[in-house]
């Protein structure tokens, strides 16, 4: 059996052995295989009726005849199961995501081929010419291609690099596909979430792990990002909101309705709760609403080679570990030191004398300007906030105040460079 596009046996005869017409192939029926997809039953419209084949039964399948052995007199008839999978009502025409282009394409055939003894889905095609074969034009495609002197290209993707978006569907999902997923940039997962319909876009979150669909979420625009967030279950979207970074999970949360804000605050954990509570507080547009409340921060008594260490322990939590800011034990900034120095410093030597203690800072209520001058003339990768008491308060970083200021084309195309 070489490989068959499902366009071109859709509606052809199935006869048994001696020759006589069963009925028309009408749809198959597909179940989770162990590599691809595979076929389970062939069903067959016979007048009326719709037959269901086992594939065990089939003993000729190909482009030019399909033909059942044994008695067929007594064919079961096809009883619709729920959650069951055909491949015409299920997933002809339909979108898919290709993992591997990060897109969201149309499926417009089947390329069906033998592993193991099964018929299984091998690849999907998504190209034009596949909308042609479809529609019994394929000789035409040949035409358009020879007036266009070029051929017109196969586009097929491999079956492994599909993700599904329908519910049901995605028990079809190949774990290589799910991988993929984690691996794209979140810049891309959230251009595929936006491209696809809303009520598709949890099946994606659901193959995502929670730091990865949060980075994505992040990523979208503000009005898109409360309408996913909206529409995850409550305990699905606090435990993505977790995995952000606090002054994301705070913009995120301020775009939402006040009760809905409270409800998914009330299921974190108690102290990432506090601290993006804390964040939603400031005015959006001053440092204190721009700013993130993670930072390293150490005590300046310390050698460099255990500050390396703390550094080691903290930096998991945190987003920028570009500088480690020395406090005493009130919180009040003392000096910085780039993490390039701390790696090369001497290990007995200590903080105090490393650090640089004339440091650029701003106010909890600094204006966008006023952040964005100072990190722009020092040439800063983040700036640190100081509170009422002068008590540090957090940073804010270049790419966030970058993000105010740089047109959304632009910050798309800076993503993909990180």
């Amino acid at each position: 059996m070489s490989e068959i596009f499902i366009s071109s046996i859709l509606g052809k005869t199935v006869i048994n052995t001696q020759g006589h017409e069963i009925g028309k192939l009408w749809d198959l029926i597909m179940v989770p295989g162990e590599v691809f997809p595979e076929v389970s039953h062939l069903l067959v419209k016979k007048g009326r009726r719709i037959l269901s084949i086992p594939w065990n039964r089939i003993s000729l399948f190909n482009r030019f005849v399909i033909s059942i052995a044994g008695a067929t007199n007594h064919l079961p008839e096809y009883i619709a199961k729920d959650g069951e999978i055909l491949v015409k009502r299920d997933i002809l025409d339909k979108q898919i995501v290709d993992v591997n282009g990060a897109k969201v394409v149309r499926v417009n055939d089947l390329k069906l081929g033998s592993y193991k003894e099964h018929l299984c889905i091998f690849f999907v095609d998504i190209g034009f010419r596949g909308l042609l074969r479809r529609l019994g034009y394929e000789h035409l495609g040949e035409k358009i291609a020879g007036i266009l002197k070029k051929q017109l290209p196969h586009q097929h993707i491999s079956w492994e690099y599909v993700q599904l978006l329908e519910m049901n569907l995605s028990r079809l999902t190949l774990t290589v596909a799910r991988e993929q997923m984690k691996e794209l940039h979140p810049a891309d997962l959230a251009h595929i979430i936006s491209q696809i319909p809303t009520k598709n876009i949890q099946t994606v979150l659901n193959s995502l792990d929670t730091e990865t669909a949060g980075e994505a979420i992040h990523e979208l625009e503000p009005e898109l990002r409360s309408r996913v967030i909206s529409q995850l279950d409550s305990e699905q979207a606090s435990d993505i909101l977790e995995e952000m970074d606090p002054d994301e999970a705070a913009d995120v949360l301020g775009d939402l309705p006040e009760e809905k804000a409270q409800e998914l605050l009330g299921l974190m954990d108690v102290e990432e709760a506090e601290d993006i509570q804390e964040l939603m507080e400031h005015e959006e547009d001053t440092a204190g609403g721009l700013m993130n409340s993670e930072f390293l921060a150490i005590s300046s008594e310390l050698t460099v080679d255990d500050a390396l260490k703390e550094v080691r322990l903290l930096a998991p939590d945190v987003e920028t570990v570009y500088y480690v800011y020395v406090t005493n034990p009130d919180e009040r900034l003392q000096g910085v030191v780039s993490l390039k120095e701390l790696i090369m410093a001497p290990p007995n030597s200590s903080i105090s004398e490393l650090m640089s203690t004339n440091l650029k800072t701003v106010d909890v209520e600094a204006a966008p300007e006023e952040i964005l001058e100072i990190i722009a003339k020092y040439n800063l990768i983040a700036v640190p906030v100081l509170d009422k008491e002068d008590k540090m308060a957090g940073i804010v970083t270049v790419d966030d105040i970058l993000e105010l200021f740089l047109p959304y084309a632009l910050r798309r195309r800076r993503h993909h460079h990180h």
